[in-house]
């Protein structure tokens, strides 16, 4: 499966679902799209799919989980979703109208949706408490940059360890930006990797978080690796924020501003001759 091609597919939708409600957030879900799709799409070197899921049976006991902690960027969960077919693609036309279940944050009662998010901070709590309570099942939490502000995430980043939840893999989509601008002018969280090592996680670096080949390594390294560590597993992803669209990548501006007619017209134009 080509997921480097899904990957670019689900950003046009991604933008085609931002534009007709003229609401949500583009930079984070493209930034994240990559991340999102090998989850859900890729396997790994035994065949396995990263993520055990069943569109047909979302709640299917035996089941692995993704809790998507920032939201905010629900356009990219539910693009995987729809593509995975937990839903008619169909639904992706009503993002964000008042009478659909696809609104501007992601809730249990959509199919493939494990956890209402929004709030930030929240999300990685939430996954300590299933990875706790499902330990023979791997629990995926996606966490954004400027997430990492919150306390909440720190004393869940405490727990886990305090608990040995080695089939916990946070995954961080470190674009650097956050909706006030760059993350170090707001809140440093850096030297990031010794602070997570220094609380006892399993640190991995995806140095280009939109290379399939080398988030699949990473992902499966994560997932081997708990066999010989009580340690939870932490992925931070170096991304960038808009990416595939040349007039958003690395803008902070672009963390809620939906595209204009001509604006939508160049990305898709962009993105359908990229690599």
């Amino acid at each position: 499966m080509n997921t480097k091609k899904i990957s670019n597919e689900l950003r046009v939708e991604i933008l085609k679902m931002i534009h007709r409600a003229q609401s949500g957030h583009p930079g984070g879900s493209l930034s994240a799209i990559d991340l999102l799709t090998c989850i859900y799409f890729a396997k790994d070197s035994q065949g396995l799919p990263f993520l055990n899921h069943n569109p047909k049976d979302p709640n299917f006991l035996e089941r692995d989980y993704l809790i998507l902690s920032k939201g905010h960027c629900s356009p990219a969960l539910y693009a995987v979703l729809g593509e995975a077919g937990f839903f008619p693609k169909s639904e992706w036309e009503n993002f964000r109208k008042i009478s659909s279940r696809l609104q501007g944050h992601p809730v249990r009662k959509i199919p493939g949706v494990e956890m209402t998010t929004g709030s930030l901070g929240q999300g990685l709590s939430v996954a300590c408490g299933l990875a706790a309570g499902k330990r023979d099942k791997k629990v995926y939490a996606i966490i954004g940059d400027g997430e990492l502000e919150e306390g909440q995430i720190w004393e869940a980043i405490m727990s886990a360890a305090q608990f040995k939840l080695n089939n916990l893999i946070t995954i961080v989509d470190r674009n650097h930006l956050q909706i006030d601008g760059e993350t170090k002018e707001v809140m440093n969280s850096s030297p990031l990797q010794e602070k997570l090592e220094s609380f006892n996680w399993r640190v991995y670096r995806i140095r280009d978080g939109h290379n399939h080949d080398e988030i699949i390594e990473t992902l499966e390294r994560a997932d081997k690796e708990k066999e010989k560590s009580d340690k939870p597993a932490f992925v931070i992803a170096e991304t960038v924020k808009g990416k595939g669209v040349s007039f958003m990548e690395g803008k902070a501006s672009w963390h809620g501003s939906p595209p204009s007619d001509e604006e939508l017209d160049v990305a898709i134009k962009e993105l359908a001759t990229s690599p």
